[in-house]
């Protein structure tokens, strides 16, 4: 068995191992999803020492053909744009796990679903095979409507199946699009690199349709305007835990699908350049300022992932090599920013039971703990220097003016809007006079400072020394800019 394969493997042996616990014994249920989620963690960050950031090739390759008439193949690889998305499913994966101390009712199936999740996440990242990719992809589905349905909100039932049918329905014009591809092909394969070399051949015609199939599909997930309407609702009903895993690696789910549909159909990218920035651009004004309209604080983080989507989809709307690196960055920037959000939203509404924005006051004072790090998150979701946000930002920046020049101004009114509903949250959380309702409310504890400590040292690490991740990443980035002339 390959490493890949164990380590897709590995979630489903912890889900296996809680299947065959009591129900009622809740402490070792959990005690057992944070050691899967802990080993799938350990074994994927070890993986660093044997990948190559220098070579752009898919390094641990799997291979085995399923069924040779039809050319569908277990298919398994990353590369330096895949690798990073890996080690950030895992980690929010864990970081997940751990805010789950909450959950209390159907404990069994809670965490089984949990870790099921990660290896269906897992398994998209890693797919060679666009066949495999779409398993893995609809996979997701599963679990996650059952985490919506059964553990959210008072509107959990509209919420999940909203989710359910606007991927589903996503979906449908994705598998059109790939049948399209397939039956283009003088060979019929479903393998990625094959598919690639036969996209490129057709017309710009034939591919302009094709990849519209793919931005509809990947665009739900992304989301992009205005296919965004399920967003919003899915992470307010959803358990805290669970938007951690939908704005930290769901999100990311669309826009790496984006960046493969568009190395595999180039010539209908370059012509649709100018439509991806124009919907990138809107997405990150308009996803802006309904977050800085929203009370809600959920609502408001939900609402600032279509902002934060919007600058991945400049940056892979550049074709370039540094708006391309400003996309994959802003992905893991945005993974551990909307991670640690949701963590920390999360923890303070246990205690409160609120997550209007205007029920506080002066929390500073009452949670020096949860302000510090809080703060430190709305800082990085800003991109000020010294945060991931940042350089991810910058190279979006840079790559979007060498190809539009000055247009790509608007990208700063997005970063304005973003500051502007951060120092207010921050403002209404942590000044004033304290609260009667609001004293007696008890700090981040050890575990939980863990788990926000863990998310913010990724995102100064990678703010102060990006070196390390920009290697890890720069040779299939300079591959996949190659492929457009950038």
């Amino acid at each position: 068995m390959g490493v890949l394969s164990l380590l897709l493997l590995l979630p489903v042996l912890g889900a296996a191992a809680i299947a065959l616990l009591p129900g009622n014994d809740r402490q070792l249920i959990r005690k057992v999803a944070i050691s899967a989620a802990s080993v799938t963690l350990i074994f994927s960050w070890g993986l660093i020492g044997g990948f190559d950031g220098a070579n752009p090739a898919l390094q641990f390759v799997e291979h085995v053909p399923w069924n040779v008439r039809m050319g569908t193949s277990y298919a398994l690889a990353i590369d330096g744009i895949s690798f990073p998305m890996v080690l950030l499913a895992t980690l929010l994966s864990l970081i997940a796990i751990l805010a789950s101390a909450s959950i209390k009712e159907r404990v069994k199936g809670y965490y089984m679903l949990m870790l099921l999740l990660e290896t269906a996440m897992l398994g998209v990242f890693m797919a060679q095979d666009w066949t495999l990719f779409y398993v893995f992809w609809e996979l997701t589905l599963i679990p996650l409507f059952f985490l919506i349905d059964r553990w959210g909100g008072k509107n959990r039932q509209t919420a999940s199946l909203n989710f359910v049918l606007y991927t589903m329905g996503g979906s449908v014009f994705m598998l059109v699009s790939m049948l399209m591809l397939y039956d283009a092909m003088p060979l019929h394969n479903f393998g990625m690199a094959e598919m690639a070399a036969a996209g490129s051949a057709l017309s710009e015609h034939k591919q302009v349709l094709i990849f519209l199939g793919f931005l509809i599909g990947f665009g739900v997930k992304m989301p992009i305007f205005p296919i965004h309407g399920w967003l919003p609702l899915a992470h307010v009903e959803a358990p805290s835990p669970v938007s951690i895993l939908l704005s930290g690696i769901l999100l990311k789910m669309g826009s790496y699908g984006l960046i493969r549909a568009a190395t595999t159909l180039p010539e209908a990218v370059l012509s649709m350049q100018g439509i991806l920035a124009g919907l990138a651009l809107f997405s990150l004004i308009y996803g802006g300022l309904l977050a800085w309209r929203q009370s809600d604080m959920k609502g408001m983080i939900a609402y600032s992932s279509i902002s934060h989507m919007g600058v991945v989809l400049l940056g892979i709307a550049t074709l370039n090599q540094t708006g391309l690196t400003g996309a994959v960055m802003q992905m893991v920037a945005h993974g551990l920013v909307a991670g640690a959000l949701f963590l920390l939203i999360g923890l303070l509404y246990e205690r409160t039971h609120t997550r209007d924005i205007n029920d506080y006051s002066s929390l500073m004072r009452v949670m020096p703990k949860f302000a510090f790090f809080t703060v430190l998150a709305f800082i990085g979701a800003v991109g000020m220097p010294g945060t991931a946000g940042f350089v991810a930002e910058l190279h979006a920046i840079v790559g979007g003016f060498a190809r539009w020049g000055w247009v790509v101004v608007l990208l700063s009114i997005g970063v304005m809007i973003s500051a502007a509903y951060a120092i207010r949250t921050i403002g209404r959380l942590f000044t004033g006079p304290v609260s009667r309702k609001m004293q007696g409310i008890e700090d981040l504890r050890t575990s939980e400072m863990a788990a926000a400590g863990i998310l913010s040292i990724g995102i100064l690490s990678i703010g102060i020394f990006p070196a390390t991740a920009l290697d890890m990443m720069s040779a299939s980035i300079i591959q996949v800019s190659g492929i457009f002339g950038g």
